[in-house]
Formats: structure tokens, C-alpha cells, sequence
């Protein structure tokens, strides 16, 4: 199969609409009708019922959805590796490091300072994001190593190396009185009155039921404990960026938060492997 016609087969999945589509593609409707025919011949497999005006997938055509989209999804990804590449070359930016905004930032701080003395480094951009989103950059080819933290960010089909593993605290309001306590369980965060765990955002963007506020980063989490609307659990190193409106208190049974350093398996790019050195040097105890 082409791209092309990988591309033309994934609009009119999601459009359910052959007119939709080929707005969409920038293409007039008969060209896309026949590539549609000339692929579904190819494959053996009729991809769309077509009643009337209603066009819905058959299962052949859901399989070929998923499949098709982790395909031009891979050969994007490719694209703006090589890209990237190209330019860092010719002597353009060199590598791009994402992880969540707020995390790590005393590691982050320290491995780029310590890779920066290396001879021969590159670049480093930084780019901060909500949580969930590095394993998705780093898919994609939009970035070529990750700060990732688990168990909460999914690594698998990556390369990683471990950094550290550390526990995690309570996220309070200054004065609440658990805070007077040395340390809690995750029980006495359960229902606590007027102060509920938040509610973070699926890979899809939605959020799953529940009383606690929504929240997509880690500053707009910070405000809402302040104000008493929430309260938060985060790992130890969460510390640095607490001010004075907000404590923090050990948990006991909390699970363990590791942060490794990840980057995709094809990857041969020296930088990349000078990078994760680096950073297996800074492990923490």
C-alpha cells in the first residue's frame, strides 16, 4: 500500500463521509472514490458498507484504521527524525528533550549543566508538557529523549535507563491539620472533606468521573490546593516548587515513583547516547 492512499483510506474512516473527506484532503470526490475501490481490490476486502448515503467501516476497515494510522503515524515520525537530523548536521539545533513541567527539576537542572562539559555536545531544547505527553512526543519523532516517571507514564517498546526511584508526599494547605502529622496513608486522603484528589485527563483528553476539580498541569494543581479546593499526591522531589501556602507530608504506602530516561529503540544517534550517559552518571542513591 502507499502512503497516499493510507492517508485517503484514514479521512473517510474518521469523516464516515466521502464529500467530508475530500474537502478535507484538498481532493475532488471521484479521484478519492476510485482510490478507495483500487485499494479495497488490492487488499481483497471491502473496507466501507455504503447504504445510501450512510458509509460506516466494516471490520476489515477498523483493522485497517488502527493499523493505518500507527502507520502514517510511524512515517511521520521518521520524516522529523531525519529532519532533525539533516539540520543537526549542517550545524542546526541538536537534540530535544521532553518531560512533565515541574518533575525532576533538580535532575533536569544537573544533567543538562553536566552534559552541556561534555565534549562535543549539542543543544539541548527543553520542552515541558502535561503529564502523560512525553511518551507521545517521543513516539512521534517530535523528541528524541524523555524524562519519564513510572509507574504513571508508559515505556513500553522504549529503551530506558533508571535514575532513581523516590516516595511520595501529601500536597496540603498550609494549616489543614494533617499537616501536624510526621506521616500519613493514602486512606486519609480518601474523602477528605472539601479537599479531593483531582482528576487528570485520559490519553483521549477526557476525564473519568469523579467529585475532584479537572486539572492538566501541575501549576493549576498547585493553585487549587492553596485555595482548599484539592489536595494532591506527587512525588518527594515535588518539594522544590511548594510555597508557602502549601506543606507537604510523607505518605507511607504511596507507590514509588521511578524516573528513568527514555528514547526510542531505533534510535543511532550519538548525541542521544552521550545524553543517557550522562545521566546514568547523576543516578540518585
Amino acid at each position: 500500500m502507499e502512503t497516499r492512499e493510507l492517508r485517503y483510506f484514514v479521512a473517510v474512516a474518521e469523516e464516515l463521509h466521502f464529500g467530508r473527506a475530500a474537502q478535507r484532503l484538498g481532493i475532488s470526490q471521484p479521484p478519492l472514490s476510485r482510490a478507495i475501490q483500487q485499494l479495497e481490490r488490492r487488499l481483497g476486502a471491502a473496507l466501507f458498507d455504503r447504504t445510501g448515503r450512510t458509509v460506516t467501516l466494516t471490520g476489515a476497515g477498523s483493522v485497517l484504521l488502527a493499523e493505518g494510522r500507527a502507520a502514517l503515524d510511524a512515517v511521520d515520525a521518521a520524516e522529523r527524525r531525519t529532519r532533525r537530523a539533516a539540520r543537526s548536521a549542517t550545524g542546526g539545533p541538536g537534540l530535544v528533550l521532553v518531560t512533565k513541567a515541574s518533575a525532576s527539576s533538580e535532575l533536569l537542572a544537573g544533567l543538562l549543566a553536566a552534559y552541556a562539559a561534555e565534549p562535543g555536545a549539542v543543544p539541548v531544547d527543553v520542552i515541558l508538557c502535561g503529564p502523560g505527553e512525553q511518551e507521545r512526543l517521543l513516539r512521534e519523532g517530535r523528541a528524541d529523549v524523555a524524562l519519564l516517571h513510572r509507574p504513571f507514564d508508559p515505556a513500553a517498546g522504549l529503551r530506558a535507563e533508571e535514575l532513581g526511584t523516590e516516595g511520595q508526599v501529601a500536597i496540603l494547605p498550609a494549616g489543614h491539620p494533617l499537616t501536624a502529622r510526621p506521616r500519613l496513608r493514602m486512606a486519609d486522603l480518601a474523602d477528605l472533606p472539601g479537599l479531593p484528589l483531582p482528576r487528570w485527563p485520559r490519553p483521549d483528553g477526557s476525564y473519568p468521573p469523579g467529585p475532584g476539580p479537572e486539572v492538566r498541569d501541575h501549576a493549576q494543581l498547585l493553585q487549587l490546593v492553596a485555595l482548599g479546593r484539592a489536595c494532591a499526591v506527587s512525588p518527594e522531589s515535588s518539594r522544590t516548587h511548594l510555597h508557602g501556602g502549601l506543606a507537604a507530608v510523607p505518605l507511607l504506602d504511596a507507590p514509588q515513583v521511578t524516573t528513568v530516561i527514555a528514547w526510542p529503540p531505533h534510535s543511532r544517534s550519538g548525541a542521544v547516547a552521550d545524553l543517557v550517559r550522562t545521566a546514568t552518571r547523576l543516578r540518585w542513591a
